[in-house]
């Protein structure tokens, strides 16, 4: 559990693992060079229950401090959960059970919900190519996931330890994208088994970051990519990237950033009308382009938050 400056919050995250049905886990809590009273709740809730450990790091990112708790745990499998997350009982039942069931998988995840600022809940979209059972395991991850909302969140997916360190657990000195980036190179080398229930809590922040102008995470993409080019579905999922980067662009006003985006999705996914629309977005006069974006999001959002629970995963 990365702590950084998560007072209270991080109460209610280490609290949702102690009601786990599951007794037998070991939880540390790595704070982040935190400068609120987050690392001494946790260190309260320590005191009284031998199953958790905190450690301090000077700040250096989530990165680090995930990487930090994958050294000194334990367990050979390791699961992640951020500080203003929460698990939903039974989620390290169902991620132990996929371990069970599908022993080829050495990543095992569940679906989430999303929580938004005024305490409104959905389920995460998912878009399987055919209607699936609740555990399943999937050989198809890229095809899947460029057509949803991220399928793997990281406070809602285990993986076995070994693995994770052969790739040297999560990259560092990324700001956003660093799991997405994790789950890929897994994605490469294992199939991953999930449960379509949703056993985690996602809590949005609503805080929009500025792109990385750098986009290491995209150029890692496209590497990852060179190196496995027949991968199904990671044409479309490295162009879901550059769309989502290309409307973030867009928001700050930068034109010719969400432009370089924009062409670069419709290059890797020229059929798709997402591609295309941003394409035609991003060379519309700013003022129009943002009121329509606007427009678009507010009612795909009301559109989402309305839609029956089980509507979101199919």
């Amino acid at each position: 559990m990365p702590l950084y400056n998560k007072a209270g919050l991080v109460q209610e995250a280490i609290a949702s693992v102690q009601m786990q049905q599951t007794p037998d886990w070991e939880l540390l809590v790595v704070d982040d060079g935190s400068t609120d009273a987050g690392p001494m709740q946790a260190r309260e809730a320590a005191a009284s229950d031998p199953r958790i450990r905190v450690l301090h790091q000077v700040n250096q990112g989530v990165s680090v401090a995930r990487n930090a708790g994958l050294r000194q745990a334990r367990a050979v499998v390791v699961a992640f959960l951020d500080a203003d997350d929460l698990w939903r009982p039974g989620f390290l039942s169902a991620v132990l059970a996929l371990r069970e069931l599908y022993p080829t998988a050495r990543w095992w995840a569940t679906s989430y919900m999303l929580q938004f600022a005024d305490a409104a809940t959905r389920v995460a979209m998912l878009h399987t190519h055919a209607r699936t059972a609740t555990q399943s395991l999937w050989s198809d991850y890229f095809l899947v996931a460029a057509r949803s909302e991220p399928p793997v969140c990281s406070s809602a997916v285990a993986v076995d330890r070994e693995v994770l360190l052969s790739l040297n657990g999560f990259p560092t000195g990324i700001a956003s994208g660093e799991d997405l980036l994790t789950w890929a190179k897994l994605a490469l080398a294992y199939p991953l088994a999930y449960d379509r229930r949703p056993f985690a809590v996602f809590r949005v922040s609503g805080i929009e970051r500025r792109p990385d102008p750098d986009d290491s995470v995209g150029r890692a993409f496209a590497s990852l990519h060179h190196d496995h080019p027949g991968t199904p579905g990671f044409a479309a999922y490295r162009a879901a990237w550059h769309r989502m980067r290309s409307a973030m662009w867009l928001r700050f006003n930068e034109s010719k950033a969400a432009r370089i985006d924009a062409d670069m999705a419709l290059r890797l996914a020229p059929w798709n009308p997402r591609s295309a629309y941003l394409w035609l977005l991003c060379r519309l006069p700013p003022v129009v382009s943002r009121r329509l974006d606007t427009w678009i999001r507010s009612a795909r959002a009301r559109m989402m938050r309305t839609r029956p629970p089980n509507a979101s995963s199919e």
